[in-house]
Formats: structure tokens, sequence, C-alpha cells
């Protein structure tokens, strides 16, 4: 190799070396760019995917809404100086809203399970809810827990949430119909249409301190799950944001209280 080739060919190392930082800095700031993060920031409003079910999030007396996973998504939208818009969807098409981009984060009791995380990622938890059941006391008369796994009893659970795979782990014998929403399984045990229901905890000891004549909450837990926020895949700095916002609010104890405010209290009654 004479010496012109050889000075090219280290002049071209040299060109490609120096532009390399300059090209990376590019593709982070595109990176940061695209993310979620940003997006809310210059739109102003944090889009939150929701549903509907008590005491997560209902509407009070005045038609407004209310709950933890409300005066969570509302808490972190005052800390990132933009407003809040609720988006409430389906359960069984929630994770899909998101994908879509419908709305930013699903903040709405969401836990972890292997196939959900498939899809997109979940931040840390920032509580642990678990799986009670809820049935009905003429129907079940002297039924101890085991005997809700016959085939002549019938379970009651929402569609694609974990009540469902509960149900279907501690009662595989038992059949099982799914509906779109918690107050409607409720009234199917209510109405003596099914046996019980399977639903998040406080829900199931809730109804049955309300109906105490009607409704029986058995004391076992048949799930413990952490519950985190859902995000789309692939948005590191929303998931850095998000787990430390989680972490601050939990070293401070605001969330513990938000919780015992909503799920070991019935205070938040009042206003339904």
């Amino acid at each position: 190799m004479n010496n012109w080739k050889l000075r090219t060919i280290l002049t071209t190392i040299i060109i490609l070396f120096c532009a390399l930082p300059a090209a990376a800095a590019g593709i982070h700031q595109q990176i940061a760019a695209d993310s979620v993060i940003e997006q809310v920031v210059k739109r102003g409003t944090l889009r939150v995917g929701m549903d509907i079910f008590v005491p997560w999030a209902m509407k009070n007396k005045k038609g407004e809404l209310i709950g933890m996973e409300i005066d969570v998504a509302r808490k972190l939208a005052r800390d990132m100086g933009v407003k809040v818009r609720f988006v409430p969807t389906k359960w069984s098409g929630i994770i899909p809203a998101l994908i879509a981009g419908k709305f930013d984060v699903i903040i709405g009791g969401m836990s972890v399970t292997p196939k959900r995380n498939l899809k997109i990622n979940f931040t840390r938890p920032y509580y642990y809810s678990s799986q009670g059941l809820l049935a009905n006391i003429r129907m079940t008369k002297g039924f101890r827990l085991k005997d809700f796994n016959s085939p002549k009893v019938s379970l009651a659970a929402r569609l694609g949430s974990t009540a469902a795979i509960a149900a279907k782990k501690n009662f595989p014998l038992a059949k099982l119909r799914l509906f779109d929403d918690e107050p409607s399984a409720v009234q199917e045990v209510r109405n003596g249409r099914v046996h019980a229901m399977i639903g998040s905890q406080p829900l199931p000891v809730q109804m049955a301190a309300e109906a105490p004549q009607l409704l029986r909450a058995y004391k076992e837990q048949l799930m413990k799950e952490p519950i985190c926020f859902g995000v789309r895949k692939g948005d590191v700095d929303v998931l850095n944001f998000f787990n430390n916002w989680i972490e601050i609010q939990r070293s401070k104890g605001w969330i513990q209280e938000r919780y015992a405010y909503w799920f070991e209290s019935t205070a938040w009654k009042k206003d339904m």
C-alpha cells in the first residue's frame, strides 16, 4: 500500500471518528424528542387511560371522577405542570388503545402479568392489591372456599382482568361468566344469577358490608398483585420519570395515605 492510499484511509477514519459523537448526540436528541414525556409537556396535557370501577375510578354525585387512580393521575399531572385528560376505556380493550396512541399511560389499577408485559411496559409497583370472593349468602349457605370449585357453581368476573385469571386458577371446575365491568358482576351475585364473583379488594369486602344479609366476602386472599402504570414499549425516558415519581411519592407517604383513604376507609362514600 503506497503512502497516498494510507493517508486517505487514515483521514477517512479520523473524519468518521470525529463525526461519531455528533451523530450519537443527534440520535439521543431524537429519542428524547419522541418520548411521551416530551410530548406531554409540549401538548400541556397528560392523557390517562382508565376504566370505571369502585373505588379506583368512579363518578360522584356531581358526575365528577373520583377514586384512587384519579387522585394518582391528577397528582402526577400537577407535578408535571400539565393538565390531565381522562380517557375512559373498556378494560378488555385498554392495552390495544394504549398501543394505538389513544392516550399516554394507563393508570387504572392494572397489575402486571407476563401476557400483558409482552405487549406493553410497566413501571415499578406503586401499591399492591389482591383478589377476593364475594358470594350470595342464600346460594352458598355452608360453603367453604374449596366448595366453589365445582361444575355446579357459577362465578362472575370482569373481562380481561386478573380476577378472571384468579377465578380460573382457584376454581377451574366452576363455570365462569365474564362481564365488561365489576358492577355488572356484583349485580349478578345480588340477583342470584351466579353464586359469587371474583374482584379486586376492597370491593368484595365493601359490597358485603353494604348488604350483610345478602352478600358475604371471604377473608382468603386469592391472588396478590403489583399495581403499576402501563406505558408503550421503547420509551426509556417515560419509564425513568414515572419510576422516580412513584419512588418520591412513596417515600413521602402520599401514595400510602391515598391508599388508606380509598381502600381502608369508607369516608369517600358520602360523595357517592
